[in-house]
């Protein structure tokens, strides 16, 4: 939150005299003495305020008065140098800087991003290991559970909870571009891969709370993605037992490209379930990021004037034919099974629509604007019809019976009918403004507005009833046709003052939001202090404070009994975030310290279950409560050359719903301890060869019996405990002249082969007990990829 206006205070550092003097323009490339790019220079003309900073490629232009002068070349973790030069014309010179001995005490640091996620607020993570990380299908957003704060039960889902949230309280922006997850989806297998291309991230932002005024309004965390811009020719294409990807980007003359397409085919990891049947799941995308630099070559700025369009299309289609599942549960002294025959199938039809764009204009050295504007259309139909005949019964645990695990008592058999023609037709759009100003140095302002459209129509025809213990009861009927159309209004307005000795800095500002649905204008002010005293061993220390409002959306105002209740308000949140950085060496390499500790006190919050990914709100109902709890993180170079991390979380959520007389209880995202891991190894003869683990362990999340409100959250469900396992070998060889790079690599999911718990499905004996029936994920999968690289 402080560092990126620092890197924005130099960017508009630019004088006022090249006006009234004859002017030379000076370019070229700053490298380190390995001939790698450095990014971020700071490139000044010596006794002026006159400079730019080198791009992303290292690159830099600058307009400077011709004849004698000197520049100087700075960078954090490079050795200041001064040039002498003599000019009357247009020249390109290469700078070459030395890394710094003196700050960094003789220490490689092979990845820049340490040192900027230090000094930061944010955590920042390396788009590589995002690529690298073994998981299910390889989904983006697996990468954010191994951060502390945030988690996640479910392999098969993109969903995430931080800090105690739930999945719709995430802001995701690609390029500030707003993007979005589909609304029907009611079980992980039946998702698509969430928005974000790994192939295609060049950075990665990560707010667990505390962020930006100008960051949305939600209650939990920002994600904000930056694509990549290639200056040159590249491509990949992998294939894998559970689909495929394929990308190509590169730049010619002033435009840039990045295509990318991803297929996932899950139905050999969905054979692993439970659920035996014939299950056809793929879900396919394709993304295009375009920037265009529509900056004249006479101009003076770099990028004065820069267009990223994103256009994306996603296609997701599932359908299943359960035939049975056979599931036991209890313990040795008391074992019990659940045997159940099905009937139907099950079809889901998703094509989602996005596009956007941001136009940025630089004006003047002090002032730059950015317009962004976004679009969404979604078409989601679900259609299902499934009886399902199942047996409860006792099994025999003695093993010198001769019913050894065999039914010996019958508790209860029945029927379980569900069917749907359910439809969603959804368009958003989005256009805002934002402004950004340079007073001086040390201090920038930051305004902007925007406006949402929102237009929702659902037609919803569903029912279910179960027929047990001689008796039909109807569980749930649903026949309605819903619209919403609503226009939400917000305004932001931020200042950043850095202190001249750079160790004191603070972000203060205001964000306005007004939702014409419920006429409810809300103000939430925001402040973040950072102190970076001049130690030995680089230390930041942060407070962040503010708060934070989100408006109900469609799935908010959408109660039990399908109709929209029209006079729900916005969930509040106040945030009070204190954390510390701190880099530290071990075996002669930096490593990253950081620590959080926080609470997040909640007003007007509406109740909600879970159910696998779907999120049922009680919208005629409101309540208070808080979410509390403490944050570490230690990420370095534990094998040199390599990017490993390692988070604890410790979590306390509840709630206390008005009305209830049941006090403060826990909330469904109430997982108490939450530990991950992300580690890569390579041979020590053989960089090619590596290795990757991604370990999850989540204590259980808290669950109770369908319409009974006095056991809401009552028992605790099992911890949730995973590692994927990965090892890779590339070999340098060429197909066809173009692919020079081939990867072979094998993953183990679930190597533990845990029987995690998703959720609970709750059957009734004819005794009138309940039993907690266990839902389990996937089990143990082998998956084999092959990549190959331009």
């Amino acid at each position: 939150m402080i560092q990126k206006p620092a890197y924005l205070i130099i960017c508009f550092l630019f004088s006022w005299q090249l006006m009234a003097q004859e002017t030379v323009l000076i370019s070229g490339q700053v490298s380190d003495t390995q001939g790698e790019a450095i990014p971020g220079v700071s490139i000044m003309l010596v006794g002026t305020q006159m400079g730019t900073i080198s791009d992303g490629d290292g690159n830099y232009k600058l307009r400077v008065p011709a004849g004698t002068f000197s520049l100087s070349f700075s960078h954090v973790q490079y050795r200041k140098k001064e040039q002498s030069f003599d000019l009357t014309s247009d020249t390109e010179v290469n700078i070459e800087l030395e890394e710094s001995t003196t700050q960094l005490k003789d220490v490689e640091v092979s990845d820049n991003n340490i040192l900027d996620e230090e000094i930061g607020v944010v955590q920042r993570v390396d788009a590589k290991s995002a690529k690298s990380l073994p998981s299910t299908f390889g989904d983006f957003n697996k990468i954010l559970v191994t951060l502390p704060g945030v988690s996640s039960n479910n392999e098969l889902s993109s969903a995430y909870s931080v800090r105690g949230g739930n999945f719709d309280e995430n802001l995701v922006y690609v390029n500030d571009i707003p993007v979005y997850r589909p609304f029907l989806a009611n079980a992980g297998r039946q998702e698509g891969l969430s928005f974000v291309n790994p192939d295609m991230v060049s950075d990665i932002e990560f707010y667990a709370g505390g962020w930006e005024a100008k960051y949305g309004d939600k209650l939990s965390s920002s994600l904000n993605i930056e694509y990549k811009e290639p200056d040159s020719l590249e491509a990949a294409v992998t294939l894998g037992l559970l689909g495929g990807t394929a990308y190509t980007g590169g730049k010619t003359n002033k435009l840039s490209y990045l295509i990318g397409a991803r297929h996932r085919d899950s139905r050999y990891l969905l054979n692993t379930l439970e659920t035996k049947g014939q299950y056809f799941p793929t879900y396919t995308d394709v993304q295009a990021f375009l920037t265009f630099d529509l900056t004249s070559d006479e101009s003076v700025y770099i990028n004065k004037t820069k267009l990223n369009i994103l256009a994306s299309y996603g296609r997701n289609r599932y359908l299943t034919n359960p035939i049975s599942q056979s599931t036991d549960f209890g313990s040795v002294q008391q074992n019990f099974r659940l045997q159940t025959a099905f009937e139907g199938t099950e079809i889901m039809r998703y094509d989602t629509y996005q596009a956007g764009f941001r136009l940025t204009h630089r004006f003047n050295e002090r002032l730059r604007t950015h317009f962004i504007g976004s679009s969404l259309f979604t078409f989601e139909k679900e259609q299902f019809d499934v009886e399902g005949f199942y047996r409860l019964c006792d099994v025999n645990t003695n093993p010198s019976a001769s019913t050894f695990d065999q039914c010996v008592i019958e508790r209860g058999i029945g029927t379980n009918y569900d069917y749907g023609r359910n439809s969603l037709e959804a368009d958003l759009y989005t256009a805002e403004s934002r402004w950004e100003y340079l007073l001086n140095a040390n201090h920038v302002i930051e305004a902007g507005a925007g406006i949402t459209i929102q237009n929702i129509e659902d037609h919803i025809n569903e029912y279910s009833y179960i027929d047990s213990a001689d008796y039909v009861q109807l569980t749930s009927s649903i026949f309605n046709d819903l619209s919403l159309n609503a226009n939400q209004y917000y305004a932001y307005a931020q200042s950043t003052i850095l202190w001249q000795d750079s160790v004191h800095a603070i972000n203060f500002g205001g964000r306005v939001t007004l939702w014409d649905y419920n006429d409810q204008l809300l103000v939430s002010p925001r402040i973040s202090y950072r102190l970076a005293p001049k130690w030995e061993n680089i230390t930041t220390f942060k407070l962040s404070v503010g708060m934070y409002q989100q408006p109900p959306f469609y799935r908010e105002l959408r109660g039990f009994d399908g109709t929209l209740r029209n006079n729900v308000q916005a969930q509040r949140s106040i945030h009070f975030i204190l954390g510390t950085t701190r880099l530290f060496y071990m075996w002669g390499r930096p490593f990253l310290f950081t620590s959080d500790i926080y609470r997040k006190q909640l007003y007007d919050i509406i109740p909600y279950d879970i159910d696998n990914v779907r999120l049922r709100y009680y919208p005629d109902q409101s309540g208070k409560g808080y979410a509390q709890g403490v944050d570490f993180r230690v990420n370095g170079e534990f094998v040199k050359g390599t990017q490993s991390w390692f988070s604890v979380g410790f979590l306390q959520t509840k709630e206390d719903v008005t009305g209830d007389n049941q006090g403060l209880i826990r909330r469904p995202t109430d997982q108490r301890i939450n530990i991950a891991a992300y580690f890569e190894d390579h041979m020590p003869r053989d960089p090619t060869l590596r290795i990757y683990l991604n370990l999850v362990f989540g204590s259980g999340y808290p669950f109770g019996p369908p319409n009974r409100p006095e056991l809401r959250n009552a028992f605790s469900g099992d911890e949730y405990y995973r590692a994927d396992l990965g090892v890779s070998k590339k070999f340098n060889m060429s197909i066809n002249n173009f692919f020079t790079h081939i990867w072979v690599r094998a993953e183990v999911l679930n190597a533990l082969a845990a029987d995690n718990t998703l959720s609970y499905t709750w059957i009734e004996d004819v005794y009138g007990a309940q039993f907690a029936i266990p839902n389990s994920l996937s089990a143990r999968f082998l998956n084999i990829k092959i990549s190959a690289e331009l």
